[in-house]
């Protein structure tokens, strides 16, 4: 739950939170230099970073995508 980055908008910045304990172990730089890949390709060249996880459990506690798009109305 804690905040690994922020992201900017023209209107606002918004915090990027983790969704599990862990360590950071990449970052991508092409993101970081392009913001557009977060919107053109998000779960491909639009990743943010890579963390290894302190205890999978909380992984897999968390929604798959469709369940998630349908409780935030998406």
């Amino acid at each position: 739950g804690g905040s690994i980055g922020e992201v900017e908008s023209v209107k606002t910045t918004s915090e990027i939170y983790a969704v599990a304990a862990g360590k950071i172990v990449e970052v991508n730089s092409a993101a970081a230099k392009d913001p557009s890949l977060l919107n053109s390709d998000p779960y491909g060249k639009g990743w943010l970073v890579k963390l290894e996880v302190a205890d999978a459990s909380a992984i897999l506690a968390l929604p798959n995508g469709s369940a998630y798009d349908k409780k935030h109305g998406h």
